[in-house]
Formats: C-alpha cells, sequence, structure tokens
C-alpha cells in the first residue's frame, strides 16, 4: 500500500531534520536558538502526523481484511 511507504519516507525525514537541528544547536548553542527550536517543534509535529496516517492505513487494512474474511 502506497500510504505505507510515504508515511515512512516522512518519518525518516522528520527525523533527519530533528537530528540535524539538534546537532546545529549542540555545536552553538545560541546561535540562532529560536529558529532551531521552531524546526524541532515542525519535525515533531510532521512525525506525529506521519504516525498518525500509519495508524490510519493500518486500521483500514484490518478492516478491509475483516471485510474480505
Amino acid at each position: 500500500m502506497q500510504a505505507f511507504s510515504i508515511a515512512a519516507s516522512g518519518i525518516a525525514a522528520a527525523t533527519a531534520s530533528f537530528d540535524a537541528s539538534a546537532r546545529r544547536t549542540a555545536i552553538a548553542p545560541l546561535d540562532n536558538l529560536a529558529a532551531e527550536s521552531i524546526e524541532r517543534i515542525q519535525a515533531e509535529v510532521a512525525l506525529k502526523a506521519n504516525a498518525a496516517v500509519l495508524r490510519s492505513a493500518s486500521q483500514m487494512t484490518g478492516t478491509l481484511l475483516d471485510i474480505l474474511a
């Protein structure tokens, strides 16, 4: 199902974005702290949204299999 691969890709991208922001903050804590905090919050929201897509796709697949059984 395409939703699974799209959501997994979104989770990977959000995780990479969060990690990159955290690394930049660790290297220079006071350099653009507000922008880095916003980027990490955006990454967190993106991760949660993609996880919700995965849950919904999984539930829909389960429902479809129940109907077909």
